[in-house]
């Protein structure tokens, strides 16, 4: 892949993120693979779900899919939505001590009585495939081996593999969450971006991208960066997935004006097939990864 940004293309190349996400889990399996014939192990992911939320329902169903699909064992927790903090936090612990679970996630959102801070801090933060417990939003932080959040960490693999290194870029991320915009960050500053992190009350959002390489948006306000901020040639990553009506029908779109954007930026992703694809894909990454260093044996470099 070209490593310049390039300073005038139009359109911009589009990044075809469900097909990265397939190579990516194709490597998984194959890392699944050689786990189980050099060391008679099996990664091992497990997914607690509270309650009978629609969307969240289905998320876990193509999470227990795909982990089965590229070899690793699925487990699969299905609470009632009244489960008590206490019996959600003994379960918890319970698959923090079992051998065969390498990787554990709670589906958010919790119900509104459980304390979603407490659940994730009960998780072992070498089994914290989502990355959120603090133990690894501060290795992330002070450069050490983290387990990463799946999009952000989806988003930069995205990136290097259109501009190859990262080191010397200007980078902007729009959103400071701490699922997407602060690990983001993090992430960016690890490769060598000179990093900006813009919000709510930023000034002058325009201006700063229009400097900016690379721009990461994540805030889910439906096409909040009209294309015209973008400073040609820029890789732009849109994170968010909005549904909005427009003569009567509904339809996806990102945090980004895409088409003006596209007219300008040197690659972009699309919404939906884009960011999307990568988060499952980097949650088996994850597992792989968290199985791999619980076994003392080295992360494969080809899933971070």
């Amino acid at each position: 892949m070209d490593t310049s940004i390039d300073q005038a293309v139009s359109p911009a190349r589009i990044i075809d993120g469900k097909a990265f996400a397939a190579g990516l889990r194709a490597r998984v399996a194959k890392h699944v693979a050689a786990l189980s014939q050099d060391h008679n192990l099996q990664p091992g992911l497990a997914v607690v779900l509270v309650g009978e939320d629609p969307a969240s329902a289905v998320y876990v169903r193509n999470k227990a899919q795909q982990t089965v699909e590229v070899g690793m064992q699925s487990f699969e927790h299905r609470l009632p939505a009244d489960t008590s903090e206490a019996d959600l936090v003994a379960l918890i612990r319970k698959l923090n001590d079992d051998p065969t679970v390498h990787g554990i996630l709670v589906q958010l959102p919790l119900p509104k009585h459980l304390d979603s801070d407490l659940v994730i801090r009960t998780i072992s933060p070498e089994k914290d495939v989502d990355g959120f417990h603090t133990t690894n939003v501060g290795l992330l932080w002070t450069g050490q081996d983290a387990l990463v959040p799946c999009t952000p960490l989806g988003c930069r693999m995205l990136l290097r593999d259109q501009l190859g290194s990262l080191s010397g870029r200007n980078a902007l991320v729009i959103g400071r969450s701490n699922i997407v915009g602060k690990p983001m960050a993090g992430l960016l500053l690890e490769d060598g971006c000179t990093v900006t992190v813009a919000h709510s009350r930023t000034d002058d959002l325009a201006e700063k991208c229009s400097r900016a390489d690379i721009v990461v948006v994540a805030v889910g306000r439906p096409e909040m960066v009209p294309g015209e901020w973008i400073k040609p040639g820029a890789v732009v990553i849109d994170v968010g997935i909005n549904r909005v009506e427009k003569d009567g029908k509904g339809r996806l779109v990102g945090d980004v004006e895409f088409a003006g954007a596209s007219a300008r930026a040197g690659a972009i992703t699309p919404v939906p097939g884009g960011v999307g694809p990568m988060t499952i894909a980097c949650l088996l990454a994850n597992t792989v990864t968290a199985c791999c260093r619980m076994n003392g044996l080295p992360a494969p470099a080809d899933l971070t």
